[in-house]
């Protein structure tokens, strides 16, 4: 789920997985791994795709309705 995710927000910004890479800094073989997860991404990556795309990610408390994003967690707050 997460590949075609990241496939739909490269496509969204209208980059090649080449440019996409190279703003990234890793090779267009790993964004095509990713992509197809034969290869796990972890969420640093993930991170760095959204902020290219313009996207944010926010994790959202169903039940209380608390939203953060993960740069507002401090360490002192774990």
């Amino acid at each position: 789920m997460i590949g075609k995710t990241l496939k739909y927000m490269r496509h969204k910004k209208n980059l090649s997985q080449k440019e996409m890479a190279k703003l990234i800094n890793t090779t267009q073989n790993t964004l095509s791994r990713y992509e197809t997860e034969t290869t796990d991404v972890n969420f640093a990556t993930i991170e760095k795709i959204a902020n290219e795309c313009g996207y944010k990610i926010y994790f959202e408390n169903e039940k209380n309705g608390e939203r953060f994003q993960s740069h507002e967690i401090r360490r002192k707050d774990i």
